[in-house]
């Protein structure tokens, strides 16, 4: 466990609406130059003194020399818990979050914020336990699906909202609120452009699993509701030339004008020479949300014009250059989750009473937040909803071809 007001642990090298103000992104993301590392402290209690039994002391009062156990109390910060895997193979995306938001609380100045650490590799369920038990008033994390699951029973039951890190919607609710990215806001957003850029006809590969169910899901409600057509859905397993099958059979299945490909870069790669063989020359590749966490999918040629939603990098960048300063190295892409999680807890901290429950309807304010990754809005299903732009791969490079809308349109 480690521990911040404007305290992180020393020494960490990682390896790797309505109309929301959308204008005042630059404001409220203003990334400071230097951050300032202080150590925990652990308290000690003294051994009990013998007194001298020929002079006895004089009955007079003195403070109490009681330790209490666990944490020291805090009168005059906000206790906020950060679950995390800071060990095992998850380890590098865990505490690149953990650095994100250290330089959150000091890039805001959030003197009356303490954020505490807890390892989510040993068990989600006891670190939550042990988070509550120190006196923690919000929790952020888990990052994983399943952590969640195990969090939210034990967060629920001491009345402790959760801010998660994933993207599962199938967690949120009930207290449990989501700020990852969710494959169905990206598929909906790169559908609509897609068919405003004339495609009438679509066809889709998806890997197996949930993720792959709720895209499947997704896409095809997003491929109705803006008026177009899917001809062909491939499942496929992860496993070597699976995506590669897939992609035969879809082949045979054409021509189509576009085609969804619900997975990472590498896959997507991949399978898109097979794609564009014979009749699919023209065809355009449609990616997800996973492709803007790859920082070299620019860089994959099979790619070249295909089209995927996300939310923007442009404050990303900024904040990309101030982590690798401080951390010597790059940060996890999905580090800025904890960055706005942080500045989302300042901003309702202003009006947040000290040593009182975390006002938990203020998640649900109708003008919404704003952070590094644009913004956002809880909606009833504790799901965070999201302005994203269009990216295309173009000649090496990503480039905006539809900004993020400045609101949701209600």
């Amino acid at each position: 466990m480690t521990e911040a007001g404007l305290f992180v642990q020393p020494g960490v090298v990682i390896p790797g609406a309505s109309k929301l103000g959308v204008r005042r992104l630059g404001r409220a993301v203003a990334l400071a130059a230097t951050l300032v590392l202080a150590a925990c402290q652990t308290i000690v209690p003294r051994a009990p003194v013998e007194q001298p039994q020929s002079r006895p002391e004089p009955t007079t009062q003195r403070p109490s020399t009681d330790v209490e156990p666990g944490l020291p109390r805090d009168t005059a910060r906000h206790r906020i818990a950060l679950l995390v895997p800071l060990s095992g193979s998850n380890a590098g995306v865990g505490q690149s979050i953990a650095n994100a938001t250290m330089m959150a609380l000091l890039d805001a100045q959030a003197d009356t914020i303490r954020i505490t650490n807890y390892d989510t590799t040993p068990g989600a369920a006891a670190a939550a336990q042990k988070a509550i038990a120190e006196g923690a008033q919000l929790i952020l994390g888990p990052l994983l699906s399943e952590d969640v699951r195990a969090v939210a029973p034990v967060a629920r039951a001491a009345k402790v909202p959760v801010i998660s890190f994933s993207n599962d919607a199938g967690v949120a609710g009930n207290g449990t609120y989501l700020m990852g990215y969710t494959p169905a806001q990206s598929i909906d957003r790169v559908v609509d452009y897609a068919r405003g850029r004339g495609v009438t006809t679509f066809a889709g590969l998806v890997p197996n699993g949930l993720y792959g169910e709720r895209a499947s899901t997704a896409f095809l409600r997003a491929v109705e509701g803006a008026g177009g057509q899917v001809v062909s859905l491939q499942p496929y397993g992860r496993v070597a030339d699976g995506i590669a099958a897939a992609a035969q059979r879809l082949s045979a299945k054409a021509p189509y004008d576009a085609v969804l490909i619900a997975d990472g870069g590498a896959a997507a790669a991949a399978a898109a020479p097979m794609l564009k063989r014979g009749s699919g020359a023209t065809t355009r590749l449609l990616g997800t949300e996973l492709w803007n966490s790859e920082s070299g999918i620019a860089a994959r040629a099979p790619l070249n014009g295909a089209w995927f939603a996300s939310v923007s990098n442009t404050l990303y960048r900024q904040y990309a250059t101030k982590y690798r300063a401080r951390f010597r190295a790059a940060p996890y892409r999905l580090s800025s989750l904890g960055y706005d999680a942080v500045l989302l807890t300042v901003r309702i901290a202003r009006d947040w009473r000290m040593n009182a429950a975390f006002p938990e309807a203020r998640l649900r304010a109708s003008d919404g937040f704003s952070g590094i990754d644009g913004a956002f809005r809880f909606g009833r299903d504790g799901v965070a909803e999201r302005a994203l732009e269009v990216q295309e791969i173009r000649d090496g490079t990503a480039i905006t071809v539809s900004p993020a809308p400045t609101g949701f349109g209600g």
